[in-house]
């Protein structure tokens, strides 16, 4: 049943847009009222609301992430040939003998200037197309703005303008009830240990690729040493399960962030044999601390420590009937993430395993590992967090981090242990925007405060923020 109020509303409405015209007309049984209804507003064109659409989705789709991500590769790409160009024509300049090397030499710089050349050609030619693409683009959205303010002059109830007062007034409401809560609940457990304050978001991604594998493995994990030897500050590290996404046999780093992201300049260190033997690293979850990788021990429930200086693997068993094999790896609905049993991470105070046991229910252990060569484990905490609700985990200032799948495009930090207090938190809202499904290593480095991440093959890395 309508209401009186709604009645008069809707009468009122169609008021608005129509024009009652009476008059006495002549007809066959004598004179009759007949009255007659003439539209007074001009009709809404629809053919320009639906250019406008169009015209949106196109800017949508004429500018996308991968152009940016292309200017980012080219740039990086000619960054890196000018140094090669650079440090031939030094060598050249050393060791010319005036004869066969010196010409061979030239030969060699001829065809990286060549390169050079062609890469800044390309490069050339990739502003200018940005630059009429962002023209064009730039017109496009003034005459779409022209053409908004056009149309909001047939809103005669002022719906619009209506709309955009109520959420003038509801964002004014919010910024008071914001500054009337003097002591807000944090969003993460304050640890008090931590100098650089509490964890509050994570903001990114800073860096999104292919490595220079492609697509070929989808596990695998990659970083900077939070504690580097000296002339190592710069390098980067990647470690690819080359091998049924279980195993490796070697880590590769490249000398800065521009090499790994093009990809050139690898330097790989073998650890083991290509054959698995104990010293082959088992599963995606790989950090190095202090020019050292520590990882799982293949088929075996022991961490491996592989010094990069001496090229000597020690290791340290877990505690008895430690998960191992497949027995406990992180997962969501869709996908388990194979062997990922064991989860290394670093922060400011060094190294960490994340581990679980049947002992335990399954819920997550965590011990410091004692850096020494060989390693030992030193105290441990029990949570009551089950491992496989979670798919991944970091540390950052002595407080364990959990993350579970949203969605494709989103993970969460959603639990944190603090191992200085022992307090436990589920109601972490702390959201990581994805750029692939799945994410099969996560770790925190305290020297830049970035999370580094492998998803499907790619690597990616975050910005930390604490406040």
């Amino acid at each position: 049943m309508k209401s009186p109020l709604l009645s008069v509303w809707a009468t009122a409405v169609f008021l608005t847009f129509l024009t009652f015209l009476s008059q006495p007309v002549q007809s066959a049984g004598g004179k009759q009222c007949v009255c007659e209804l003439k539209n007074s507003e001009r009709p809404f064109p629809m053919d320009k609301l639906d250019n406008i659409g169009t015209t949106a989705s196109e800017c949508n789709r004429n500018i996308t992430p991968d152009q940016m991500e292309e200017m980012d590769v080219l740039t990086l790409g000619l960054q890196r040939r000018l140094e090669q160009l650079e440090d031939s024509v030094a060598v050249l300049e050393k060791e010319d003998d005036g004869e066969l090397y010196g010409a061979v030499s030239l030969r060699i710089i001829e065809l990286e200037l060549a390169e050079v050349l062609e890469l800044m050609a390309k490069l050339n030619r990739t502003i200018r197309s940005h630059q009429q693409l962002s023209e064009a683009t730039s017109t496009k959205l003034q005459s779409v703005m022209e053409e908004m303010q056009d149309l909001e002059e047939f809103d005669n109830m002022q719906v619009v303008k209506k709309l955009q007062e109520n959420q003038r007034m509801k964002r004014d409401l919010a910024n008071c009830q914001n500054e009337l809560q003097v002591t807000p609940h944090p969003p993460t457990p304050a640890p008090g240990h931590c100098p650089q304050g509490q964890l509050v978001s994570v903001s990114g991604p800073r860096t999104y690729t292919l490595t220079q594998y492609g697509t070929s493995y989808s596990y695998g994990t990659w970083g900077k040493d939070p504690n580097p030897p000296p002339g190592k500050e710069n390098m980067y590290w990647l470690v690819a399960l080359t091998s049924s996404n279980v195993y490796t046999n070697y880590i590769r780093q490249y000398s800065s962030l521009s090499t790994i992201v093009v990809g050139v300049g690898p330097t790989d260190t073998v650890i083991a044999p290509s054959n698995p033997t104990t010293n082959t690293i088992q599963g995606p979850n790989v950090v190095m601390y202090g020019d050292a990788v520590y990882y799982g021990c293949y088929n075996s429930p022991s961490i491996c420590r592989f010094n990069m200086t001496a090229r000597t693997v020690t290791n340290v068993a877990l505690p008895q009937n430690s998960g191992f094999n497949n027995k406990f790896p992180f997962g969501h609905l869709d996908t388990t993430y194979v062997y990922t049993d064991l989860d290394f991470a670093t922060d400011e105070s060094g190294v960490w395993v994340i581990y679980t046991s049947p002992d335990n229910f399954g819920n997550i252990i965590i011990s410091k590992v004692l850096t020494d060569s060989p390693p030992a484990l030193g105290k441990a905490w029990r949570t009551s967090l089950h491992k496989r609700t979670a798919t991944n985990t970091f540390m950052a200032c002595g407080v364990l981090y959990a993350t579970r799948f949203l969605n494709k495009e989103t993970e969460e930090i959603f639990y944190s242990f603090d191992t200085v207090t022992g307090e436990e938190r589920y109601d972490l809202r702390i959201q990581i925007k994805k750029m692939q499904t799945n994410v099969q290593s996560l770790n925190y480095n305290p020297q830049d405060r970035m999370l580094y991440m492998y998803s499907d093959a790619y690597i990616l890395s975050y910005d930390v923020i604490f406040r």
